[in-house]
């Protein structure tokens, strides 16, 4: 892998509602035993505002990020930073970390308003607060949108703080003083005191309000440089720790028997008193998704389920498959309107796609003590409010009494915006009286875990006089299920209802808020219409827009074919915005668009814009037959692959580039996947997809040899959301090639969807043998 390029364009981009540099705010110094401060962002918020020649999209004035961080300003006071007496900084995050490298990011920014080493700042991350409404939701990429001036706020604050408590203590003005790596100095007399011998003294024993200023962004020493992963060594040595790692009292290991067909249930255990005399076993409880067994270690819960006969019900999708499906989506999707006429050329894109499993490397887990009187809590969350208010709900308890810790994950890809593990491992514990760990087994990810909707996407294009006159784009897809909300019961309760948020399902608000078609084409319609609630979904990672994105480029290349115009050349003179422009001429320049290649080889390419910034990525693709047809084994899906991809990105100001680039080859894996390998197979209301030998994620042998990340600098002063940035374009990019490469465009994705080159495991018993050859195979 490359280490990635930083390239700078001027731009006369005003500063957003983040334009710190050009504003002071308010902060709280709050009342303790050490300094302790907090940002007061509720008051002076400027508008939204956008200068868009052509009719504008929702989302180009008011996207998702805005609703989301418009959601958690209200509560941004209720966030502090503390100073201890050791002189590091203490930072309590009220988000998850599941492997996007916030805790290290965050703890950049605090380190470069307090002017302190990273190493000496803690970020850890917080349980579930219920006073903070909608300020604990991590998702839509918006981690850092959101918090960056409220967390620069605090620190530039607490050092305020530090260099006042100083100047008293050396007698002298805070004027004169400077601040050096946790240390207050008096340049003309030498002397100094720490941060840490200043805790005490800077803190305050009443509440007050107090104006700060923050570091311009030209003095920035921390900010914009790369900076490794402050868990890193953790990570690769095993010493990082995540749920299943924890020692939770009498929380033994605990595992559920799942009905074969997707969320069926059970209606009873055949043999109960056989497993509760199986070794280790402790207890068995039968509740609403399956059967559960606590044991002494997790093999013996495997071996239990395996042993166990239920009797099940079936599930709401009992005798429906892929194609059965289909076809409803087929009759629900909503029509083109614009005809063809004799004037007018009309080019036409109808593409589906796949079930897909947003599972995690970390699978479910959870640790749960449910007692009559409270109940303690430990999960990878995103939503840790609403998990907090929905086992307070079940359990009959008062939501105080219920403690939710939000621990690190091991990835979630949308997975873990759902409670579901929460809940379950709570339900079983009541239902048992004893604390449990709950793990999901690896098949159980794929047929009973969430899922990312089947879907049809069509696009039709009307071209008069070689001008693209509309364009318009019809998104169907199997329900999406938002019933997580903004993190909290009130709107998780809201996506029940018939009508949703603000006049439309929530569905339908986060599909306006993040769809950004960036070309100018005349009328632009991008809609969305859902059908079909029989399953279990979530909004894997960039919800709707790798789907959308696939279709739309799609369209875009064979615009530009019947207009006889290089496809870059087509997008370079369509696009409105020129951050866009900058992206996709730097991948057509690093990737060398239009160089000759075999026959059977091809480069596609695809642009992006969502969570303020924009992404282009270039690929080339192999798709000979000797490529095509290699032998990878049995039980291995072959196909072709991408030798090459280049990846442009600019997301506004960058925290850490070395972030960032992680970032972006993370998503490209995921949008590879996307377009040639995986997905999940229905019949009769099964999955036929367990674990990960036979769900096609990206693998080793259809990796890019070659990927490079471009960070393109706009001069914009404020992060933007990359967290997803780079999944949609390259999908799409990807689909691209292989319809240059091939000279057609698959009626389905992955491309590989048609052939189950696997036997599937058995769903009776629902998860396969413990393995026994572990030491035997480890190396």
């Amino acid at each position: 892998m490359t280490t990635p390029t930083v390239e700078t364009t001027t731009s006369d981009h005003e500063d957003g509602p983040g334009g710190v540099e050009r504003r002071r705010f308010l902060g709280y110094v709050l009342a303790g035993t050490t300094l302790a401060v907090a940002a007061d962002l509720s008051l002076g918020t400027p508008k939204a505002m956008a200068a868009i020649p052509s009719a504008p999209q929702i989302s180009d004035v008011y996207d998702l990020e805005d609703l989301q961080t418009d959601a958690a300003l209200p509560t941004s006071a209720l966030i502090s930073i503390t100073i201890r007496e050791n002189g590091t900084a203490h930072f309590e995050f009220p988000r998850a970390e599941v492997g996007q490298g916030i805790i290290t990011s965050t703890a950049m920014i605090i380190a470069e308003e307090l002017d302190l080493p990273v190493r000496r700042v803690e970020v850890t991350l917080a349980p579930a607060r219920p006073e903070l409404l909608l300020n604990q939701l991590t998702g839509g990429s918006n981690t850092t949108f959101s918090t960056y001036t409220p967390v620069r706020v605090a620190a530039a604050l607490a050092r305020q703080q530090l260099l006042a408590a100083a100047a008293i203590e050396l007698g002298t003005t805070a004027d004169r003083l400077v601040t050096i790596a946790g240390v207050v100095r008096d340049p003309l007399t030498g002397q100094s005191r720490s941060y840490g011998d200043l805790a005490v003294s800077a803190a305050s024993q009443v509440l007050k309000t107090v104006e700060v200023a923050l570091r311009p962004e030209k003095d920035f020493k921390v900010i914009g440089k790369p900076h490794s992963r402050l868990d890193a060594h953790d990570a690769v040595t095993g010493a990082k720790r995540f749920t299943t790692d924890l020692k939770v009292p009498n929380a033994l290991p605990t595992m559920v028997c799942r009905a074969p067909q997707h969320q069926g249930t059970p209606k009873r255990l055949l043999n109960r008193s056989q497993i509760l005399r199986m070794p280790g076993v402790t207890h068995v409880a039968q509740v609403p998704t399956g059967i559960a067994v606590r044991a002494r270690t997790f093999g013996q819960c495997i071996d239990a389920v395996r042993a166990m006969r239920v009797e099940w019900n079936a599930g709401p999708a009992d005798g429906q498959s892929d194609a059965t499906v289909l076809k409803a989506l087929r009759a629900a999707e909503l029509p083109l309107v614009v005809p063809s006429t004799p004037l007018t050329q009309t080019i036409d894109v109808d593409v589906a796609f796949a079930f897909r499993s947003s599972a995690a490397l970390e699978t479910y887990s959870a640790i749960a003590d449910v007692r009559p009187d409270r109940a303690e809590i430990w999960a990878g969350l995103k939503v840790p409010i609403l998990a907090q208010q929905n086992i307070a709900q079940m359990a009959g308890l008062p939501q105080d009494k219920v403690k939710v810790h939000v621990i690190t994950s091991g990835g979630s890809f949308g997975h873990k915006l759902f409670s579901d593990h929460a809940l379950e491992a709570a339900t079983i514990s009541k239902a048992m009286g004893v604390p449990v760990k709950l793990m999901w087994h690896r098949a159980d990810e794929p047929r009973q875990g969430r899922l990312h909707p089947m879907a049809t996407s069509r696009v039709r294009a009307s071209i008069l006089a070689g001008q693209v006159v509309s364009f318009e784009q019809r998104h169907t897809s199997v329900v999406t299920d938002f019933s997580h909300g903004l993190g909290e019961i009130l709107t998780s309760t809201a996506d029940e209802l018939p009508t949703g948020l603000g006049g439309y399902g929530f569905s339908q608000s986060i599909f306006l808020l993040t769809q950004q078609l960036p070309y100018n084409f005349g009328v632009v319609t991008q809609l969305l219409n859902e059908t079909d609630g029989a399953f279990k979904t979530g909004s894997m990672r960039n919800i709707y827009s790798p789907d959308v994105a696939v279709a739309a480029e799609l369209a875009i290349d064979q615009i530009a074919k019947a207009l006889k115009v290089d496809p870059v050349e087509f997008r370079t003179a369509h696009l409105k915005d020129p951050r866009v422009v900058k992206v996709l001429e730097t991948v057509a320049k690093a990737g060398r668009w239009g160089r000759r290649l075999p026959k059977g080889v091809a480069q596609g390419v695809a642009v992006h814009k969502e969570y303020k910034g924009c992404t282009a990525v270039l690929v080339e693709l192999d798709c000979r037959p000797t490529t095509v047809n290699r032998d990878l084994g049995p039980e291995t899906v072959t196909g072709p692959r991408v030798t090459k991809a280049v990846i442009a990105v600019d997301p506004g100001l960058v925290i850490n580039p070395r972030g960032l680039e992680a970032q972006m080859q993370g998503g490209f894996m995921d949008g590879l996947a996307l377009t040639l390998t995986s997905s999940c197979h229905l019949r009769d209301g099964k999955f036929l997809e367990a674990s990960w030998d036979n769900y096609f994620y990206t693998r080793q042998w259809n990796v890019p040899p070659q990927v490079e990340v471009h960070i393109v600098d706009s001069g914009v002063t404020t992060p933007g959301g990359a967290g997803e940035a780079a999944v949609g374009t390259s999908a799409a990019a990807v689909a691209c090639a292989y319809a240059r490469a091939t000279g057609r465009i698959p009626e389905m994705f992955p491309i590989n969807h048609g052939t189950i080159s696997f036997k599937p495991k058995t769903f009776v018993p629902p998860i396969p043998p413990a393995p026994t050859n572990g030491l035997k195979t480890a190396r």
